[in-house]
C-alpha cells in the first residue's frame, strides 16, 4: 500500500472532523483491508491495544490530572498570583508578569494547558481588568501563558512523546525546565513592552497592591507557602532521583489533598467524587486516543515509513538548519489543527528518525515537538486556550486571537533559540 493513500486518508478522516480515535483505527486496518498479505490483522490490532496500555509510565497521566483538579478547585493559583504580585505587583507590568510567573508554576501541578489557563485565568482575568488592563490584552495574556502547562514539566505530552520515542521521562522533565524559564521571559518582556506604549492606571495598581501589602508579607508567605512547595515537592522528588514521574504524580494527589482539605480548607469531602469524576472525563479521551495510537505506531513500523521519509528528506535537503526549519514549520501547523496529544503520537515516529540522522538529540526534539505544538494552542481552528479563555472573559475566539500575535512572536522567538541552541534544554542533564 503506497504511503500517499495511507496519509491522505488520515489527513482526510482528520478533516471531516471524524474522532481521532475512529480514525487511527480505520487506517490501522487500511493496509490488511488493501492487500491480504499484510502482516497485521484486525485481531492483531486490538491485542496491541489492550497490552500497548500496560504500561507503568502512562499512569502518570490520569494521576497528574486528577492531581491538577484538585490544585484547581482549591484554588492554588490565588495563593501563587497573591505572592508574585506582593513583590511585582506596582512595578510595570508586574500584575501580568505575575500572572505568566503563575502560570508557569501552576503548570508544574497540572500538566496542562487548558488547566491552567481554566484555573489562572478564572482568577486573574477579572482581577486585572479591576485595576484598568484591557480585557482582550488580559484574556490573550492567560491563554498564552497557559500553553506553559505544558513546557514546564510535569508535562502530559512529555509522557507521550516518551511513550512514542522511548526516551526517559526524568530526562525530558528535566531538559524542560530551562525552555520552560525562557519562554515565560520572552512574554514577560512584551508585556512590558505593551504597558510601557499603552500605559496603566498606576492609581488603582498601587490601591490594588497596598490592599495586598496590608496583609503583611508574612502572612501572604504564609497563604501561598504550600501552593509554592507544590512543584517543589513534585520535581524535587523527580530530579533528586527520589520517586519516578509515576510516583510523584502519586504523591502530588496527596499532596494536593493534604492542602486542600486540611490546610486551605477550601474543598470536602463530599467534593471529592465530582473532583474524580472530572478527572476520569478528562482522561478517558485520551485513553482511548493512547491505545488507538499504539496499533497505528505499530502499522507505521511495519510500512517501515519512518526509514523511508528520512531517506526522502535527507536526500533532497543537506542543510541540518533548513531541515530543522521545516520540521518547526510543519509542526506549527499541525499544531493548529490536531490536538497536541494525537499529534505527539503520529509524527514522533516519523519525524524522530529524521531528527536523529541529522545529529538532535532525541530528548532535544522532544522539547522541539512539544513547544510547537504549545503554540497550536492558541492558533486557531483547533486553540484549546483560547476557547478556555473565551469562556472565561466572553471575548470572541477570533478577537483573543488577534490580540495574542505578539505573544505568539515572543513564543516563536523562544522556539527558535531552543530549537537552534541545544544547551538550552541539555543544560540540566550534563
Amino acid at each position: 500500500m503506497s504511503l500517499a493513500l495511507f496519509f491522505g486518508v488520515l489527513v482526510l478522516l482528520l478533516v471531516l472532523t471524524v474522532p481521532i480515535c475512529v480514525s487511527f483505527a480505520f487506517v490501522t486496518l487500511l493496509p490488511s483491508i488493501v492487500d491480504a498479505s499484510f502482516p497485521y490483522t484486525a485481531d492483531a490490532a486490538v491485542r496491541s491495544m489492550v497490552s500497548g496500555l500496560n504500561n507503568f509510565p502512562l499512569l502518570a497521566i490520569p494521576l497528574f490530572i486528577i492531581a491538577g483538579v484538585i490544585m484547581a478547585k482549591g484554588q492554588i493559583s490565588e495563593r501563587l498570583f497573591n505572592v508574585f504580585s506582593y513583590f511585582f505587583g506596582n512595578r510595570t507590568a508586574g500584575l501580568p508578569c505575575a500572572v505568566t510567573i503563575t502560570c508557569l508554576f501552576y503548570g508544574a501541578i497540572s500538566g496542562s494547558g487548558p488547566a491552567t489557563t481554566a484555573a489562572v485565568g478564572s482568577m486573574c482575568i477579572p482581577l486585572l481588568t479591576s485595576v484598568g488592563y484591557d480585557l482582550t490584552f488580559a484574556t490573550a495574556l492567560v491563554a498564552v501563558s497557559g500553553s506553559l502547562g505544558i513546557i514546564i514539566p510535569p508535562s502530559i505530552p512529555y509522557i507521550m512523546y516518551c511513550n512514542a520515542s522511548g526516551a526517559s521521562i526524568s530526562e525530558l522533565f528535566l531538559a524542560g525546565f530551562l525552555p520552560g524559564v525562557l519562554i515565560a521571559l520572552c512574554l514577560m518582556v512584551y508585556s512590558y513592552i505593551y504597558c510601557k506604549i499603552h500605559g496603566e492606571d498606576k492609581d488603582k495598581l498601587n490601591a490594588k497592591c497596598m490592599e495586598l501589602r496590608a496583609k503583611g508579607l508574612g502572612t501572604v508567605l504564609k497563604e501561598g507557602f504550600w501552593a509554592l512547595m507544590s512543584p517543589v515537592i513534585i520535581l524535587g522528588g523527580i530530579y533528586g532521583g527520589i520517586c519516578s514521574p509515576t510516583e510523584a504524580a502519586t504523591i502530588s494527589i496527596f499532596y494536593s489533598l493534604i492542602v486542600s482539605l486540611f490546610i486551605y480548607r477550601t474543598i470536602k469531602i463530599r467534593d471529592l467524587p465530582k473532583i474524580m469524576l472530572e478527572g476520569i472525563h478528562s482522561y478517558a479521551p485520551i485513553l482511548i486516543i493512547l491505545s488507538a495510537a499504539v496499533a497505528f505506531a505499530r502499522v507505521i513500523t511495519l510500512m517501515n515509513v519512518a526509514t523511508i521519509v528520512s531517506e526522502a528528506v535527507l536526500s533532497a535537503i543537506s542543510s541540518k538548519v533548513v531541515i530543522l526549519l521545516l520540521i518547526n514549520v510543519l509542526l506549527l501547523f499541525v499544531g493548529m489543527i490536531m490536538d497536541t496529544g494525537p499529534a505527539i503520537l503520529v509524527f514522533t515516529p516519523v519525524l524522530l528518525p529524521v531528527a536523529e540522522a541529522i545529529g538532535v538529540d532525541p530528548i532535544h526534539f522532544g522539547i522541539i515537538m512539544c513547544v510547537n505544538l504549545a503554540i497550536g494552542f492558541v492558533t486557531p481552528p483547533m486553540g484549546a486556550n483560547l476557547f478556555v479563555a473565551s469562556n472565561l472573559s466572553k471575548v470572541s475566539v477570533f478577537d483573543i486571537a488577534r490580540k495574542a500575535v505578539p505573544f505568539i512572536l515572543a513564543f516563536l522567538i523562544a522556539l527558535l533559540l531552543i530549537t537552534f541552541e541545544p544547551q538550552i534544554s541539555m543544560f540540566l542533564l550534563q
